[in-house]
């Protein structure tokens, strides 16, 4: 049986900004956003020319709200998915714990989150 994995988020990480986008699969648009770009996020944090994974937790916070206030906390149901390890194959091996703040920030603020697992999952920290 195949899950439908109708919002997905999507990570982009420079050395400056963190930018997070969930994305409604079935048309393309992007349901809600948060980033290190917005000046009441940026003037709250203390990164001047690298954002950190504190910077990273407070953007997933962001976005946890901004979910819960379009009504997709739960994501429908189905939860929001993530492939972690795609996304820090993308970001690279550095990024990873700014990759996981972001996840666990959702998580901890009610956000349904669906990890795609694979077996051998060497990005993933053992709690």
């Amino acid at each position: 049986m195949t899950v439908l994995k109708r919002y997905v988020l999507r990570l982009f990480i420079s050395l400056k900004y963190i930018t997070t986008n969930v994305v409604d699969r079935n048309n393309g648009r992007i349901v809600a956003t948060a980033s290190t770009v917005e000046h009441a996020i940026k003037n709250s944090l203390e990164c001047d020319r690298s954002c950190n994974a504190k910077a990273a937790t407070i953007v997933g916070e962001v976005l946890a709200m901004r979910l819960k206030v379009e009504g997709l906390g739960q994501g429908q149901g189905r939860g929001i998915h993530v492939d972690v390890n795609k996304e820090i194959e993308k970001k690279g091996f550095k990024n990873r714990t700014k990759v996981w703040a972001v996840v666990n920030a959702l998580k901890n603020n009610g956000v349904k989150v669906v990890l795609e697992d694979n077996e051998d999952n060497p990005s993933r920290p053992s709690y």
